[in-house]
């Protein structure tokens, strides 16, 4: 199950994606927003504790540019969002760092480039192995936070 948000700049975008997700019958849970403006750290909030809480696995965000929503999201200990739009950061943003939220901007990218991101996004497998123990450095910089 995929958790999934945005603020008013990504909207059109999201929509997009969600029918998409439909069309793959990926289930989702849409924390908004519906079209209003709304401030992006709180639906970033909102949609990455769907993750951490364990009820979802992974999560898109959509922004303006996909930077904002990305920066807010990575304020939640346990997320590794990455802001993409372009393929080969997507794929590798899994492979290597094992993200588990795309950021992506309605301003900057297609709805036809943001559903190719999202398909290598959910379908590459994290590699592990030598990437580990970045990823374990990652996991302890957020226990700092806490």
């Amino acid at each position: 199950m995929l958790a999934i948000g945005c603020d008013h700049g990504g909207y059109a975008l999201k929509e997009e994606v969600k029918k998409h997700l439909d069309e793959r019958g990926i289930e989702y849970i849409d924390c908004g927003c519906n079209g209003e403006s709304v401030d992006y750290p709180v639906i970033a909030s909102e949609t990455c504790a769907h993750i951490t809480s364990g009820e979802c696995e992974r999560g898109l965000l959509f922004c303006g540019t996909g930077i904002g929503i990305s920066i807010a999201a990575n304020k939640t200990p346990g997320i590794r969002a990455a802001c993409c739009s372009d393929y080969y950061s997507a794929k590798y943003t899994r492979m290597h760092n094992d993200a588990n939220v795309l950021c992506m901007g309605g301003r900057v990218i297609s709805s036809g480039l943001a559903c190719e991101l999202v398909d290598v996004f959910l379908d590459t497998a994290y590699e592990g192995g030598r990437h580990q123990r970045r990823v374990d450095m990652l996991t302890e910089l957020d226990k700092k936070k806490q």
